[in-house]
C-alpha cells in the first residue's frame, strides 16, 4: 500500500532548516510532494542558490521520509526561493518577534549577557563561548554576538567557516552544536585588519543588531569589546536591559582597569549580574576578582584556573566544556554558568523557567 500524500507531508513537518530552525513545512519550503509507484518526489526552495546545508536537507528526507510504510524510494530535488518569496518568508519570521524599543531584534524574553573586561588579554572571548556552550547544556537555546570588532576570535573558537546567508533583508546567522554566531569577521577578507573608523563601527554592529534573525533564544551572549572605547559605549545603548558579566585576571593592575568597564555598563544601563576571575593561578598573583567584586558590590561568580587545555581546546574550534567536560577549566565555567542561570534577569517581561 503506497504511502499518503498527508503522510509524507506529515514527516516533512520533521524536516527542520539547519539555520533557520523551523520545520520546512511551516517556512512555505516543501514546492512539491509526487507520488508515484512507491517514489515519493520532494522539491524544496531553499533561501539562496548554492545552500552550504543541503546535505542536511538529504539527511533528514531521506530520516522521517523513506522509512515510511509504502516507501520505495525518495527523489529530493531543489528549487531557490523569489525575491517575492523570500520577502515573504522575512515578514513571517520576524512577525514572532516582539522587538525591544532599539537596537537588538531579539524578543524582550530573550537574556542578554553583555561580557566585559577592561582591557584584553584575559581570556573574555573563551570564557564567552564556553559559557555560552554550558547554557546550551542546560536546554537553553543560544546565541552568540562576537562584538569584539578589532579581535573578532569568536568564528575560530568555535570552529564556525560558514558565512551567514541573506535573506531578503535579513541576515541568517550560521549554526553550530545548536549555537547561533555572529560576528564582523564574516564580512572581512580571511585576516585582514578592520581599518574602520568609530562612527562606520558603529552603523555597522547596529546594522548586525536590527537586521539579523536570531529566532527564539532564551540567551544571547555578548563578547565585547575590552576597555571603555566609543563602540562600547555604543553597543551599551544598542543593547537595552542587558546584563554586564565583568571578567578579570588575579593581577591587581586587572582588576583595576576592570572598574572602568564595569562603571561604564553601569552609566549604559546595564546590570551587573557578577564578576569572573580568569586564569586564576600563582603566575598572575592572587584576589583581584574578590576585590573586583568588593568594590563593585557584586558577587565574585567563580575563579577559572590557568589551564592549557582551555587554549588548546579553543585551537581546535570547540568549547572545553564539550570537549572535556572534567577538566577543572571546565568545570569552573560550568558553576559560573549555573550561578548565572540561578539569578534572575532584571527587568525580564516573561521569567524564563529556571530563573524564578
Amino acid at each position: 500500500m503506497e504511502a499518503s500524500r498527508e503522510a509524507v507531508w506529515a514527516a516533512l513537518g520533521s524536516v527542520i532548516d539547519p539555520e533557520l530552525r523551523r520545520p520546512v513545512t511551516d517556512l512555505d519550503m516543501v514546492r512539491e510532494v509526487e507520488i508515484e509507484d512507491g517514489l515519493v518526489t520532494v522539491r524544496i526552495a531553499l533561501t539562496v542558490a548554492g545552500c552550504p546545508l543541503r546535505s542536511s536537507f538529504e539527511d533528514q528526507v531521506s530520516e522521517h521520509v523513506a522509512t515510511l510504510p509504502g516507501v520505495a524510494g525518495v527523489k529530493l530535488e531543489f528549487d531557490v526561493m523569489t525575491p517575492e518569496e523570500r520577502a515573504e518568508l522575512t515578514t513571517k519570521l520576524r512577525g514572532g518577534v516582539a522587538e525591544r524599543s532599539k537596537g537588538i531584534s531579539v524578543d524582550r524574553s530573550t537574556r542578554v549577557l553583555a561580557v566585559a573586561s577592561g582591557k584584553g588579554g584575559v581570556g573574555k572571548s573563551s570564557l564567552t563561548v564556553n559559557l555560552a556552550a554550558a547554557f546550551a547544556q542546560h536546554g537553553k537555546t543560544v546565541g552568540v554576538l562576537d562584538a569584539d570588532v578589532y579581535g573578532h576570535s569568536i568564528p575560530h573558537l568555535l570552529g564556525i567557516s560558514q558565512k551567514p546567508v541573506a535573506v531578503d533583508r535579513m541576515i541568517v546567522p550560521p549554526v553550530k552544536d545548536g549555537l547561533k554566531l555572529m560576528s564582523i569577521g564574516f564580512f572581512l577578507e580571511e585576516n585582514s585588519p578592520v581599518t574602520w573608523r568609530g562612527p562606520m563601527l558603529n552603523r555597522a554592529l547596529e546594522q548586525f543588531l536590527s537586521d539579523v534573525h536570531w529566532g527564539e533564544l532564551d540567551l544571547l551572549v555578548v563578547d565585547m569589546p575590552p576597555g571603555t572605547g566609543d563602540v562600547s559605549i555604543s553597543l551599551g545603548q544598542l543593547l537595552p536591559r542587558a546584563e554586564a558579566l565583568v571578567v578579570t585576571t588575579p593581577q591587581p593592575l586587572a582588576q583595576e582597569v576592570a572598574v572602568r568597564a564595569a562603571l561604564m555598563a553601569r552609566k549604559t544601563n546595564m546590570h551587573l549580574v557578577g564578576v569572573v576571575e580568569n586564569m586564576t593561578s600563582d603566575v598572575f598573583g592572587s584576589g583581584g576578582g574578590e576585590r573586583l567584586a568588593a568594590e563593585l558590590g557584586i558577587p565574585l561568580l567563580g575563579q577559572v584556573p590557568l589551564d592549557v587545555r582551555l587554549r588548546e581546546a579553543g585551537d581546535r574550534g570547540e568549547p572545553l566544556v564539550s570537549a572535556e567536560p572534567d577538566a577543572d577549566a571546565a568545570l569552573a565555567v560550568a558553576e559560573i554558568a549555573e550561578a548565572i542561570l540561578a539569578t534572575r534577569a532584571p527587568g525580564a517581561i516573561k521569567p524564563l523557567p529556571i530563573l524564578s
